[in-house]
């Protein structure tokens, strides 16, 4: 199985503090991995400088075989490399439908009008349904619940058909139901070819869904393998426990 994305050496330095520390990992293609570790180990940063929102001190990220280190958001967006945010990112004062629309790289004025390719329309049409977000596709993003707009986020990032997506605790303050939902679009999305990295502290989820899982503390790789192998490590246990 290939590496879709490499992370070598990667270093981030906040005045003293090293929130990412000489970090080294690989995605391999086709996997739904998680990135876990205690509050503070540096997670969204190294998130953060995969995704171009922040540069590295030190280090290089390669995606598909090509160095991306630093790149601009939209540009690794276009290329196959999309995330979500802890808080879901959207554009309160558009429509649901136009959130999509503008994920697939259209400039306002163009929304809506002839000048939006059919290809794209058809392509928010299926996941306005996929995502059961149909019946509100015309409300205002800001009128929908926040376990909708963790849902409408992960169907803008599906806009651009990526091959890798990044989330950042997709079931961060969502009920039960929402957990089932958003786990039943992670393995349907990844049965259609999507790999995934993901943030999260519900290790529940993390246990039953993603393999494999690599932990962070202090900003370092502590471990990676298998989920009953990570349970069962005691530098994991001693970073979750302070140990």
């Amino acid at each position: 199985m290939s590496n879709l994305l490499a992370v070598d050496g990667i270093t981030k330095v906040f005045g003293g503090v090293r929130a990412v520390d000489n970090c080294s990992l690989k995605v391999a293609e086709g996997t739904i991995t998680a990135l876990i570790g205690p509050n503070g180990s540096g997670k969204t940063t190294l998130f953060n400088i995969i995704t171009g929102y922040l540069p590295a001190d030190r280090g290089q990220v390669s995606f598909a075989g090509k160095d991306v280190t630093g790149k601009d958001p939209g540009r690794l967006y276009r290329t196959g490399l999309s995330r979500t945010f802890q808080q879901a990112r959207v554009f309160p004062q558009l429509s649901v439908q136009e959130n999509l629309v503008v994920a697939a790289g259209y400039g306002w004025s163009r929304l809506f009008t002839r000048r939006v390719e059919r290809t794209d329309r058809e392509r928010a049409d299926q996941l306005l349904e996929e995502f059961r977000l149909a019946p509100v596709a015309d409300l205002l993003a800001a009128e929908l619940s926040y376990g909708q707009r963790k849902l409408l986020e992960f169907a803008a990032v599906l806009m651009s058909s990526p091959r890798l997506v990044l989330l950042d605790e997709p079931t961060a303050g969502v009920n039960p139901l929402m957990i089932e939902t958003m786990e039943r679009h992670i393995r349907r999305q990844h049965a259609a070819g999507i790999t995934f990295l993901i943030v999260e502290h519900d290790m529940t989820f993390v246990m039953r869904l993603c393999d494999p899982v690599i932990v962070l503390d202090a900003g370092k790789r502590i471990f990676g393998g298998h989920p009953a192998e990570v349970q069962n490590n005691s530098l994991v246990l001693d970073a979750y426990l302070g140990g």
